[in-house]
C-alpha cells in the first residue's frame, strides 16, 4: 500500500512523505496562515521541478549521444581494418601466419622494412606458427627496403627451418618485390600475374633548355663540383651519367645475385631474365621464377596443412592512414620531380 499522505498539522512521521508534496503541504499551511507569498513559493516549487526534469533528460541524451558515438567509431575502425597485430591469433594453436606487403615499398609507407620484418618475427616467435605466407602485390620500390626484408627473411629462415615461408603473389610481385620474394622457399602465382621486372630505374627531369627559352638564369652554388649531381635545373656532364650508371650497374648486379642465389637451379636464365622484362604467372613458372598456382588459402591447406590461417600484419593507426593518404602523395610527386630517385620498379 502506498505511504498516506498526511495533511499539514496532523502529527507522522515526515520521513516518509514525498518532498514536493511536504512543500506544498508547507505552502499550503503558510498560505492558510496568511502568508502573503505563498504564490511564490508555489510557482518556485514548480520551476524546481521542471529544472530538475531537465536535468534528467539532459544527462540521459548525453548518455545516449556518447553510446552511439562510441558504436559509430567501432564500426569506421572495424570497416577500415585497423586492428592490432595478431589480434585474431590463436596463441600457441597451430596455424597459418600471414603477412602482408602491399604497395610501393619505401621506408615511410605500410610496406616498409621496418613495418613488414617486424610482422615477420611475430609471427615467427609464435609457437603455433606452422608456417609463414608472405602474401604480395607490389610494383616495387626502394632497392634498400627490399633488401632489408630479403635479408630478414633469409635470417628468419635460417633460424626456424622447421617453419617454411611461402610467397603467393596476387596482382603483381615486380622489381623490389620480387627482390624480397626471392628469399622464400617457394613463390606462388595467378596465371594472370605479373613477376619480374628485375631491373633498376633513376628518373627525373631536366628544364635547361626551358630555362634558356625562358631567359631564367640558375643560381646553384655548391662545394664540391658534382654536389648538384642530378639537379633538373642543371646540365648534367658525360663524367655525372658514367656516375650514376656505374651506381645503377653495381646494384643491378646485386639484384641479380640475390634472385641466383634464392631461385638456384629452378631458374631458366635467358638473355631477358634481368632485362627489367616481366611476364604473367604461367610465363614466370616456365622461367623457374616461380615454382606453381596457389592462393593464400590453398598454400595454408594443400602446402603447410594449417587451413587456419592468422594475420599478423602491421595494421596503419588513423593519423597514419590520413598522413598517407592526404598529405605523403602530395610531399612524394613535388620530391620525385625535384630530385631523382633510385627504386626498383
Amino acid at each position: 500500500m502506498p505511504d498516506p499522505i498526511l495533511p499539514p498539522g496532523v502529527p507522522g512521521d515526515e520521513t516518509r512523505r514525498d518532498p514536493f508534496i511536504s512543500q506544498a503541504a508547507a505552502t499550503s499551511e503558510s498560505a492558510a496562515q496568511g502568508d502573503a507569498n505563498w504564490e511564490r513559493r508555489v510557482l518556485e516549487n514548480l520551476a524546481y521541478a521542471a529544472l530538475r526534469e531537465q536535468r534528467t533528460a539532459r544527462r540521459w541524451g548525453i548518455f545516449f549521444k556518447i553510446s552511439a558515438l562510441v558504436v559509430v567509431l567501432l564500426a569506421i575502425f572495424t570497416a577500415l581494418g585497423f586492428s592490432p597485430k595478431g589480434a585474431d591469433a590463436d596463441l600457441g594453436t597451430r596455424h597459418t601466419a600471414l603477412v602482408n606487403l602491399e604497395g610501393v615499398i619505401d621506408s615511410q609507407g605500410q610496406a616498409s622494412a621496418e613495418k613488414i620484418n617486424s610482422a615477420l618475427d611475430s609471427a615467427y616467435k609464435d609457437s603455433g606458427t606452422a608456417g609463414v605466407i608472405l602474401r604480395i602485390n607490389s610494383p616495387g620500390g626502394s632497392p634498400v627496403q627490399a633488401g632489408m626484408i630479403y635479408d630478414e627473411i633469409r635470417r628468419l629462415r635460417a633460424k626456424y627451418p622447421a617453419k617454411p615461408l611461402y610467397v603467393v603473389v596476387e596482382e603483381m610481385c615486380a622489381s623490389g618485390g620480387y627482390y624480397a620474394a626471392a628469399a622464400a622457399d617457394a613463390i606462388y602465382v595467378d596465371k594472370a600475374s605479373i613477376v619480374g621486372s628485375i631491373g633498376v630505374l633513376m628518373d627525373g627531369f631536366g628544364f635547361t633548355g626551358t630555362m634558356d627559352k625562358l631567359g631564367v638564369e640558375r643560381r646553384l652554388m655548391t662545394a664540391g663540383k658534382n654536389k648538384g649531381i642530378g639537379d633538373p635545373f642543371s646540365p648534367q656532364t658525360d663524367e655525372q651519367k658514367a656516375h650514376l650508371q656505374d651506381m645503377l650497374d653495381q646494384i643491378h648486379g646485386q639484384f641479380i645475385k640475390v634472385v641466383r642465389d634464392g631461385r638456384g637451379k629452378r631458374l631458366k636464365e635467358t638473355p631477358d631474365i634481368f632485362s627489367g622484362l616481366f611476364w604473367t604467372g604461367t610465363q614466370s613458372i616456365d622461367l623457374g621464377l616461380a615454382d606453381g598456382y596457389g592462393t593464400v588459402d590453398s598454400v595454408a591447406r594443400d602446402v603447410i596443412k594449417a587451413d587456419n590461417v592468422v594475420d599478423y600484419t602491421e595494421k596503419e593507426s588513423l593519423s597514419e592512414r590520413f598522413a598517407r593518404r592526404l598529405g605523403s602523395s602530395i610531399l612524394g610527386g613535388v620530391g620525385h620531380v625535384l630530385a631523382p630517385g633510385l627504386t626498383l620498379r
